[in-house]
């Protein structure tokens, strides 16, 4: 059983790398600093930083030792999540990009951080 779940657990990790390289590539277009990086192929682990303007950044870890969400602004933490909590604010950002997406192509970033705060 517990090989089992350690496998499914892996593969669950490489889908949410997938996803956080998708999401930098996106965030990227819309005129966001953002990166993803990973060590080697296997998608075990990932890096993903986007720089939301006004010195607010969002870092999102993930990795067989867990996952953890940081968001600073002026190099002071205000959020820290670990586990689902982390994944679903990373959803809501993902969420917050989709819908500007849809808003408006042409419109320049602007990201409303209060929504993820709090």
């Amino acid at each position: 059983m517990f090989i089992r779940l350690a496998q499914e657990y892996r593969e669950f990790v490489k889908d949410l790398v997938m996803n956080l390289q998708a999401l930098a590539i996106v965030l990227e277009r819309r005129g966001y600093i953002a990166s993803c990086y990973t060590c080697g192929t296997q998608l075990t682990s990932a890096s993903f930083m986007v720089s939301l303007g006004d010195n607010h950044l969002i870092r999102f870890l993930v990795s067989d030792y867990g996952i953890t969400w940081t968001e600073m602004q002026d190099d002071r933490e205000l959020m820290k999540l670990e586990g689902a909590e982390a994944i679903s604010q990373l959803e809501e950002l993902a969420n917050l990009v989709k819908y500007q997406i849809k808003s408006s192509e042409s419109k320049a970033p602007n990201y409303d951080h209060s929504l993820l705060v709090g």
